[in-house]
């Protein structure tokens, strides 16, 4: 069973290498920043079938905690693929201020993804 995330708190699944690049930087951009012109999150309770869909059996990974209220870059709720549930895309580059936690987030054995132990209590 999930915990309850604190009100604002949206997630976000990246390559453990890209968050160092982006503490190196100072500021984290996405390649969908680039792509798409934004970088795409996830609230808590939508986060696991995105990484279920999206990013089955890839290691490497890390979530980002991004506290919503912090994020200089507008945000958007919106689902751009006609479906119904809406997503957090934040337009524009993400100050790492705004990062709370930073979470490893590996696939279990089957390649299918669990919230990890520090986020699900």
């Amino acid at each position: 069973m999930m915990t309850k995330f604190p009100d604002g708190i949206i997630l976000h699944i990246t390559p453990l290498d890209d968050w160092l690049q982006a503490l190196e930087a100072g500021v984290y951009r996405a390649d969908s920043l680039s792509s798409e012109g934004f970088i795409h999150c996830s609230r808590p309770e939508q986060v696991l079938q995105v990484a279920n869909t999206l990013f089955r059996g890839k290691a490497g990974l890390v979530l980002l905690c991004i506290d919503r209220n912090r994020v200089a870059a507008p945000i958007r709720d919106e689902n751009l693929e006609g479906g119904r549930d809406r997503f957090p895309h934040i337009y524009g580059s993400l100050n790492l201020d705004a990062v709370r936690q930073v979470v490893n987030f590996p696939p279990e054995p089957d390649g299918l993804f669990e919230l990890p132990v520090e986020l699900s209590g």
